[in-house]
């Protein structure tokens, strides 16, 4: 989605403007476990420790990364065609329903890895098929992408509890979810990755999906950015009126992006599914679609920024916890505030400082342009 200011330089625009929110985020958290009575030095430090200071820490930090890969991947697709897919919770939560069925029906007559490709087509194709509806609505009807989407997460979410109360419990099962997969149905975990760099990832369920996702991430940049499709994308979400002129379909691109965009949310389901609990259960997606948005925002919707963001939050969730654990006064609501905080400032006050960085570079420029001017006469 189009900046709505004057553009900078690529290292300030992708990497110095997501430094500042992000220094200040932490800033404003600081003050307040400060305020809390605990030292905000001592939670920096538990925070890193927590997430990269051992092998365990790290893999549940890359696992974490790996759910919002995915998710921050959806909504960049979406944000490059000019539209705001709130929907990645619902259409991860349906696409798990894919990896279910996917499992329950193989797992028992295919090893994994003649699994996990039908489980993967299975999420993409029904996370893929839950955006679908809100797509054709704002590309037929012009009912907003937003209002649409948010729905059909609370909509996903009760289905879920009828598919697995009414339809997918086992008999004489009390819980609401499925039976545990069999061997089939279970992602191999990557310790042997971490193991090269002599780290022990212990029960840590980093696993195959962290590649599936960064492969993802590579096929978006393909698809955005060296793609006709991509293009067609891209010009829509900078000036449809500029697409319409040139013959670009509106409807065609808005439907196409959203399934693509509600694909790709429902491959984190890939993750906890298969990669963890081995069976569908309800709330499994934990927020990871919401999150998802502001590691869009931050990687400003680029797969380059958004592994290194997702990787952020997937630190906030591992060193959180380790935070809670060590200092009983800050809470896991208080790790939730620190996550929000680096949410608001990477997302609704994302573009804060862009004018004062605006005005000083065009000082800079003027500079620089007065000074050639002297040299030239």
């Amino acid at each position: 989605m189009s900046a709505p200011y004057a553009k900078l330089p690529l290292w300030v625009e992708y990497g110095l403007i997501p430094l500042i929110n992000l220094v200040v985020a932490f800033l404003v958290a600081g003050l307040v476990v400060l305020i809390v009575g605990e030292s905000p030095l001592r939670a920096a430090t538990l925070l890193v420790q927590g997430a990269f200071g051992y092998g365990e820490g790290i893999g549940f930090t890359l696992y974490y990364a790996t759910n919002f890969i995915f998710t921050g991947l959806a909504v960049a697709v979406a944000f490059h065609c000019g539209l705001f897919n709130i929907g990645g919770e619902g259409q991860a939560y349906i696409g798990g329903l894919g990896v279910a069925l996917a499992c329950l029906w193989l797992d028992n007559i295919f090893p994994w890895f003649l699994t996990f490709p039908v489980a993967v087509a299975a999420a993409a194709l029904f996370g893929a098929a839950w955006a679908f509806i809100p797509g054709w609505l704002q590309a037929k009807r012009g009912s907003h992408i937003v209002i649409t989407t948010i729905m059909f997460n609370f909509i996903a979410s009760s289905l879920m509890v009828y598919m697995l109360v009414e339809v997918l419990k086992p008999a004489g099962s009390m819980a609401p979810q499925t039976e545990t997969f069999a061997d089939g149905g279970q992602l191999p975990r990557l310790d042997w990755l971490l193991s090269i760099f002599g780290l022990d990832i212990g029960g840590a369920p980093f696993n195959l999906s962290f590649i599936v996702a960064l492969v993802a991430a590579f096929l978006v940049w393909l698809l955005i950015w060296r793609t006709r499709l991509g293009y067609e994308i891209r010009t829509m979400g900078a000036s449809p009126s500029a697409a319409r002129y040139a013959g670009i379909k509106e409807a065609r691109i808005i439907v196409i992006t959203m399934l693509v965009s509600g694909g790709l949310a429902g491959m984190m389901a890939l993750n906890p599914i298969m990669g963890d609990q081995h069976r569908l259960q309800l709330d499994f997606v934990t927020g990871a679609g919401f999150v998802g948005i502001a590691v869009a925002l931050m990687g400003r919707s680029h797969p380059v920024g958004i592994i290194p963001a997702a990787v952020l939050f997937g630190m906030l969730y591992q060193g959180g916890a380790e935070i809670s654990f060590e200092m009983p006064n800050i809470s896991r609501d208080m790790i939730t505030i620190i996550q929000g905080l680096v949410i608001l400032f990477a997302g609704a006050l994302e573009h804060m400082f862009r004018p004062t960085l605006i005005a000083f570079f065009a000082t800079l420029r003027g500079m620089r342009d007065t000074a050639e001017a002297r040299a030239g006469s």
